[in-house]
């Protein structure tokens, strides 16, 4: 691992409390990336600037210990194992975990999202507001999904934001929520809504060195309406043209939670030749994902890249296999905020998106109560990556042409 200490800061003023990390069951994986890199950065800043001398400013590990054991009737609690008096604490939750799994009656059940959240509540329960500040990171919301009433329904997205604030968080982290727009259920507190857009197009372009970028032969389209502000960020950042479908559903019935799609609509300029970068928050069973890449592929699209921040795969792998065999897919981009299972993990048409080092870098600044205005807006690191990977393509096409003659 490459470390340097992070550009947002040169380390003053001091930190706001002594950092900890609470890696919650499933997130051990990027929760240890994380703590890796700011080990690093805290060592280095130590190395340049010796006359830091705050306690616990560098340590060997800023993971908090705390264990949540089940009893056999699947009843729970959690526990500290360690002061987290004046701590700055931030909490990791992937809620979405299933491998994640305990015994009940003596029969093992996976954790639900349910469970998960449940077992956060009992985190902070045991903090029992000892902590100085306490930074929730979800990067996929609990119930994002169900960020409004249509009916006579729960409204559980904003239920869980309230529910939290009242057991003493201060702040709520998260990735590239479904409708930024739930943070007004907690006005008056810290809502960060973070796109992991740098990081998608960076291993876009890493996977597929030869992807071209420009108006000419790129196209980003939006799989419905509700996640046009996500695919114009796309479109604007990379200069080219923007398409959109439009859900035809059946509202006289609902299919597992939701009310059946009739059609996809398309709305856009002429695809024939373009390669199409679909943007979505997430993949669920991805019925409707595949049906919009063939229906783009009937349109004339040339190669289909699909960035999502996250990958559930709901129904499994193999309508996604046999859409890269026909080629209704190329590549599917996830990050890694949420469980993926090794067998998605050794797919040909999956590319993992690292957060670890981005989230590292967050965490890091909001415990210097450091500005996160710079991290949040990418522009800048765009473009520089955008100009170089113009250059490399031009390279490439000099490089091709000179053994063509």
């Amino acid at each position: 691992m490459t470390a340097n200490i992070p550009e947002h800061s040169d380390y003053m003023p001091n930190p706001f409390g002594k950092l900890g990390i609470i890696a919650m069951k499933g997130t051990e994986e990027i929760a240890s990336k994380v703590d890796k890199y700011i080990v690093e950065w805290r060592k280095e800043a130590l190395a340049e600037n010796p006359d830091i001398s705050i306690e616990g400013y560098s340590e060997e590990s800023f993971l908090i210990k705390y264990s949540a054991p089940r009893f056999a009737s699947g009843e729970a609690k959690a526990v500290i194992e360690q002061t987290v008096r004046g701590y700055d604490l931030f909490i990791l939750i992937d809620a979405f975990n299933y491998n994640v799994k305990y015994k009940m009656h003596g029969v093992e059940v996976p954790m639900s999202p349910d469970d998960h959240y449940a077992d956060l509540k009992r985190i902070l329960a045991a903090i029992c507001g000892k902590a100085h500040r306490v930074t929730v990171v979800m990067p996929m919301l609990y119930e994002g999904r169900q960020h409004r009433k249509t009916t006579r329904e729960s409204l559980d997205c904003a239920m869980m934001l309230q529910e939290l604030i009242d057991y003493g968080v201060d702040s709520i982290l998260t990735y590239d929520a479904h409708d930024p727009r739930v943070c007004n259920a907690i006005p008056l507190n810290s809502f960060e809504n973070v796109s992991p857009i740098y990081q998608m197009l960076k291993a876009l372009i890493r996977s597929t060195p030869e992807i071209q970028l420009d108006k000419e032969n790129m196209l980003v389209v939006s799989p419905d309406e509700g996640g046009m502000n996500r695919a114009i960020n796309f479109a604007t950042q990379l200069g080219v043209d923007l398409g959109m479908f439009y859900k035809r559903r059946d509202y006289s019935r609902v299919v597992d939670g939701r009310n059946p799609i009739l059609a996809h609509e398309f709305l856009g300029s002429k695809l024939e030749g373009k390669s199409v970068i679909v943007v979505d928050d997430m993949i669920a069973s991805g019925e409707s994902m595949l049906d919009v890449c063939a229906k783009l592929k009937e349109r004339g699209a040339d190669k289909m890249y699909v960035c999502t921040s996250f990958g559930l795969f709901t129904s499994g792998l193999e309508k996604f296999d046999e859409a890269k065999k026909n080629g209704t897919i190329d590549k599917i981009l996830c990050t890694n905020t949420i469980y993926r299972s090794p067998e998605l993990l050794a797919r040909d048409w999956y590319v993992d998106v690292d957060m670890s080092k981005f989230t590292a870098y967050l965490i890091d600044a909001i415990n210097h109560d450091a500005s996160i205005g710079p991290l949040l807006d990418p522009t800048a690191k765009i473009s520089a990556l955008l100009a170089e990977h113009e250059k490399d393509i031009e390279n490439l096409i000099d490089t091709q042409m000179s053994f063509t003659m």
